[in-house]
């Protein structure tokens, strides 16, 4: 359904059930899932690829150019998964020749004011609370949860089952199943109530928190954490997951 005052442009491929409310502008070469609702004054610029059942609120802009002075033109895309709900002013960039792609992911939950700039990759399941301002390349693992107003550097990496506290600035990578806060963000534990609301056993909790004793509270410097680690943890899903984690962590991690 789409209402007067709206303009979309003749080679935009909307899918069935779709609302677009008034003075919403959707140019071309845009993609948009069935059953998806669009509200007023959003405008949705070439390259967008929305999923099903998306909501988008009033005020949004999907794929804009990216705010990149390298940028030239390439044609890249924003790619919004199934089930994510778009609050109100949000920003999500198209990518760039680095990446050629923004992605968020299903069942996500973005709320007003975010930014999301070019080549940032959100998995599924992620909360990002209002006014989150994320730099571009940075990769968001699956049911993280970013509090309000928090500052993400470029190229950051935060790991999946994360909650970082509101107001935080994120200038180094975060691990897998940590709680952070303060300034500058600091590890303030394991996230185990959201481990146990995705059914995440007692074992397995407590592996994670060993793990991360090591890590953060033995006094060890990376690699002889890592190497105590390999020693004393029983492999598992979780401890490699760590593991690669801060192995591949380009930044560095998070201080303890």
């Amino acid at each position: 359904m789409t209402y007067p005052l709206t303009h979309i442009d003749p080679s935009a491929k909307i899918g069935e059930h779709v609302t677009i409310d008034p003075f919403t502008m959707i140019h071309g070469d845009v993609e948009i899932g069935d059953g998806t609702w669009i509200g007023s004054n959003v405008t949705i610029f070439p390259g967008a690829r929305i999923g099903k059942n998306v909501r988008i609120f009033p005020g949004a802009v999907i794929s804009a150019i990216p705010q990149d002075l390298k940028f030239g033109g390439e044609i890249t895309t924003a790619e919004i998964g199934d089930n994510t709900t778009i609050r109100e002013c949000v920003t999500i960039n198209r990518g760039t020749v680095d990446k050629h792609r923004t992605v968020v992911g299903k069942n996500c939950l973005i709320m007003a004011y975010v930014h999301i700039a070019h080549d940032c990759f959100i998995s599924d399941h992620c909360i990002l609370a209002n006014s989150v301002q994320m730099a571009g390349h940075v990769t968001v693992g699956e049911f993280a949860i970013i509090g309000g107003s928090t500052a993400i550097h470029q190229f950051a990496q935060i790991g999946k089952h994360v909650m970082i506290s509101g107001g935080s600035l994120v200038r180094k990578d975060v691990p897998p199943y940590t709680k952070s806060g303060r300034e500058p963000l600091t590890y303030a534990g394991i996230n185990s109530v959201g481990l146990r609301r995705r059914n995440y056993s007692d074992t397995q909790i407590a592996d994670i928190q060993e793990i991360y004793r090591y890590v953060y509270q033995k006094g060890l410097n990376i690699q002889a954490a890592i190497q105590e680690i390999e020693e004393h943890i029983n492999p598992s899903i979780e401890r490699d997951e760590i593991l690669t984690f801060i192995r591949n962590s380009e930044r560095g991690i998070m201080k303890g």
